[in-house]
């Protein structure tokens, strides 16, 4: 199961309680499924500038790795596992998932978790948080287009994580 959504939207907390609560979840920027990419030349950039400087997030991108999604598919073969993150990119693995999750929030909730948020900087520096306002009123009409399961990710995180619980037994249930 892929759970995605905007920057601050939720996703590596998510990830954090479900894995608090027994299952597999991996969070997809932090256990190396993506990292930021050179557009143009399609190169891996290992070590990129913060702050960005103006401009850079037009250049480079953030994508996942196909073939680490893979791997994890293959190793999740008889058991649910939920891959947390979002990417640019994510058309080149959506076919991997049985379903799909996006966590939505409001601007203000945005804001406010992207100005406190301790584990991670990006949406800190004016360039990211520009590109994360931009992105987020897009997020859900892409992700309903595509037949996801929609999350409020404004509501207490228990709320929240038991949500994206109930989409994936919805969806064990429905194939048997």
């Amino acid at each position: 199961m892929w759970v995605t959504g905007n920057s601050g939207a939720g996703k590596s907390t998510v990830c954090g309680v479900l894995r608090a609560h027994g299952y597999v979840a991996l969070d997809a920027d932090e256990d190396g499924f993506s990292g930021w990419i050179d557009r143009g030349k399609g190169e891996v950039v290992v070590d990129p500038p913060y702050p960005v400087p103006g401009g850079w997030l037009d250049r480079y991108g953030w994508a996942i790795v196909r073939e680490r999604v893979e791997t994890l598919v293959e190793e999740s073969r008889f058991r649910i596992a939920f891959l947390c993150g979002s990417a640019e990119n994510e058309a080149d693995v959506r076919d991997l998932f049985d379903l799909i999750v996006c966590l939505v929030i409001d601007e203000d909730t945005l804001r406010h978790r992207l100005a406190a948020r301790t584990t991670n900087t990006f949406g800190q520096h004016p360039e990211e948080l520009a590109a994360a306002l931009r992105w987020n009123p897009r997020m859900r009409a892409i992700y309903e287009s595509r037949g996801a399961t929609i999350i409020d990710a404004s509501k207490p995180v228990i709320e929240v994580v038991d949500s994206v619980i109930d989409a994936v037994q919805w969806l064990t249930e429905s194939t048997r």
